[in-house]
């Protein structure tokens, strides 16, 4: 099973306040993507490197509010409360190319594996019935691009890239062993702290950033 990271999450109140935050600590502004048709949110995206990029996601005020409870806890009452102070990184998402078998072996529950489209993509995506992010948002979404292209295909170089990945977690060997289920053990390094809390480093044209 080959897996690697795919792109990272950052939910904001709006998608304006998402752009508009990733554009003043970066430098550099998302490009809008598309919307979720079944979620009820749309998203912008930055290329971080190729085949990697960051996702600014919200909850799209002129969607459909869906049948079923939206993915990464956007209708979590806790997280919109923290997203109303500012936009945060909440989750990430890896790549493979045996998402049942990745499903099947890993210890913690990543969700339904759940099929969508848009335009050129085809690709089938890990979510919770609930909605909620596995492991506090540590555990990533597992994604399987169904089709050659990948949305960094169509972004340009932004001059922002990932330095870095890591975590903490109140139990964080549960954390580890499962992603080390998935091969991603290495991806993530996780340290014991009594709240969960992911964090990236990148490098961009206003220096360094921490989200």
């Amino acid at each position: 099973m080959d897996t690697a990271l795919d792109h990272l999450i950052v939910a904001a109140s709006s998608l304006g306040d998402g752009i508009d935050y990733i554009a003043r600590v970066t430098g550099v502004t998302p490009r809008p993507g598309g919307k979720h048709v079944a979620m009820g949110t749309h998203n912008a995206l930055l290329r971080l490197s190729d085949r990697v990029y960051l996702e600014v996601l919200a909850v799209d005020p002129d969607g459909v509010e869906p049948a079923r409870p939206r993915w990464f806890d956007l209708d979590d009452a806790g997280l919109r409360a923290e997203l109303a102070r500012g936009p945060r990184l909440v989750a990430w998402a890896a790549r493979t190319d045996d998402i049942e078998g990745a499903v099947a072996r890993c210890p913690i529950a990543l969700g339904a594996v759940t099929p969508f489209t848009r335009g050129d993509y085809r690709w089938r995506l890990t979510i919770p019935d609930d909605g909620r992010r596995p492991g506090n948002g540590l555990m990533p979404a597992l994604i399987q691009w169904d089709v050659a292209a990948h949305p960094t295909d169509a972004l340009p170089e932004s001059g922002v890239s990932l330095t870095g990945l890591s975590a903490s977690h109140p139990n964080p060997d549960a954390i580890r062993g499962a992603l080390a289920s998935l091969g991603l053990a290495a991806i993530l390094p996780l340290t014991r702290d009594r709240q969960a809390h992911l964090r990236a480093t990148l490098a961009t044209p206003r220096g360094p950033v921490s989200l």
